[in-house]
């Protein structure tokens, strides 16, 4: 026989990749949408309108969530999450096609990533400090920053000069560790992965079936996935590593454990396969284990495709609640002042609002006034420690927030909400098929009356 068979008699056979060509469209020579033009605007949107309300009403103090330029023009992320040693970066290398290159992830039985890494794309393979990372504006990681030196060590970014890093951007995760406390990795582990969290377009979740123990640490990942579930899509990896019935028994389990963490009408999406280079084990279901990888690349595939309708849905969800947030503060303010007489003290009345809102109606007349959401509120706590921050009397009504120029703070945004987003939504939608744009994907029927104007 010729020599490179006996060769790769040695090693186990590798599958054949043509299926993650095919379906990533990694061999297409089609140019990339033009969505330069498109984002341009957004930015202009977000800055015109947005921004001012954001910053006057200190938005970000309440949520920790800037919005940066590096943010707004990003590619979509996808984040890896789950118990160590389940597959991550096995599954990270096999899509990119890493195996056996130097730029491999580590991979092992014992926990190996300890760090965040990010995969991104790059003229050529080389890796990048966490430091100057979050020390280059242009990408959209400066707010990590705030985590600190300690977490700065923790991260790093590789680039890699494939296809499918052109259009997407992968980051892998420590694993979680059960039965060790946060406080060993120092640096706060949990609020680093909500801001990835926050960020990412496609969450999946891993798990090894050979061992699924739901502790602390995965039920405190999964209360910080609330209001993420559309996002999130669980990966039962090494399926070939189990019989059949065995593996049947292993997904209902699964479901069992996680049921009481994910409370959504709809059950998250679970792949069933074994996510990296070599052929299943024989006497699996092969036929399909490769079916399910098939749908996941086909997942992975939508949410590139629907990039900029993502973006633009998620600005004005952005939008929506800067706007209740200053709709809020500015009702907080004018109760202040119709308490306030000459001869009371601040402190104590502002003390009375703060401590019962609804014995003022604050929330209520919010809902009441302008078609919000009761989804959309943030909680009364948050404002005890809000305005603990931040005296009431820092904030101008919103009646005070307009200029003769620039016009008012409250109907620029309002304007985003209803019409400019919408339309930036429409302009894209015209080259794609119309389903695409549909409400349930950005929610476009809420948008709010402008209380000024007369029908």
């Amino acid at each position: 026989p010729p020599p490179e068979e006996v060769e790769d008699a040695s090693e186990p056979t590798k599958r054949d990749r043509s299926h993650l060509e095919n379906t990533l469209k990694l061999n297409e020579e089609k140019p990339a949408d033009d969505v330069s033009g498109v984002l341009q605007r957004l930015r202009k949107i977000y800055h015109s309108s947005i921004k001012p309300l954001e910053h006057s009403y200190r938005y970000n103090e309440l949520r920790q969530h800037e919005i940066t330029d590096g943010e707004i023009t990003s590619k979509p992320m996808v984040l890896f999450l789950g118990p160590w040693s389940v597959g991550k970066s096995s599954m990270i290398n096999y899509l990119l096609g890493l195996d056996n290159t130097p730029y491999q992830l580590y991979t092992g039985a014992e926990p190996t990533t300890s760090e965040f890494t990010v995969i991104m794309h790059g003229p050529k393979l080389k890796t990048i400090e966490g430091i100057v990372m979050a020390a280059d504006s242009a990408r959209s990681f400066s707010p990590l920053e705030k985590f600190g030196q300690n977490f700065l060590e923790k991260l790093i970014g590789i680039e890699v000069p494939h296809k499918l890093l052109e259009r997407v951007t992968f980051v892998d995760t420590p694993g979680i560790i059960e039965n060790r406390k946060q406080q060993e990795r120092g640096y706060p582990f949990n609020d680093v992965c909500q801001w990835f969290i926050d960020r990412a377009d496609l969450i999946f979740v891993v798990f090894d079936p050979t061992k699924l123990d739901v502790g602390l640490e995965l039920e405190m990942l999964f209360r910080q996935l609330k209001g993420r579930e559309s996002q999130i899509r669980i990966i039962l990896n090494k399926a070939d590593s189990l019989a059949t019935q065995e593996l049947m028994r292993v997904y209902g389990a699964l479901f069992w454990s996680l049921a009481p963490l994910i409370n959504v009408t709809e059950p998250p999406r679970v792949y069933v396969s074994s996510f990296w280079p070599h052929d299943y084990h024989p006497e699996t279901h092969r036929d399909l284990f490769l079916k399910e990888e098939i749908s996941l690349l086909e997942d992975l595939n939508q949410v590139i495709e629907n990039r900029m309708e993502n973006k633009i849905a998620f600005i004005r969800q952005h939008a929506i609640r800067v706007r209740i947030h200053a709709l809020l503060v500015d009702r907080y303010l004018q109760t202040y002042k119709d308490k306030m007489t000459f001869f009371s003290d601040g402190e104590l009345v502002f003390r009375d609002i703060v401590e019962d809102p609804d014995r003022f109606f604050i929330f209520k007349s919010i809902l009441a006034k302008t078609n919000v959401s009761k989804f959309d509120l943030p909680n009364r706590e948050a404002y005890k420690d809000f305005f603990g921050i931040n005296p009431i009397t820092s904030f101008k009504l919103l009646s005070q927030q307009c200029s003769y120029m620039g016009g008012c703070f409250l109907e620029k945004i309002e304007k985003a909400i209803t019409r400019e987003l919408p339309d930036l939504l429409g302009s894209i939608g015209l080259g794609k098929k119309p389903n695409v744009l549909s409400c349930d994907v950005t929610g476009c029927g809420e948008t709010p009356k402008n209380r000024y104007r007369k029908p």
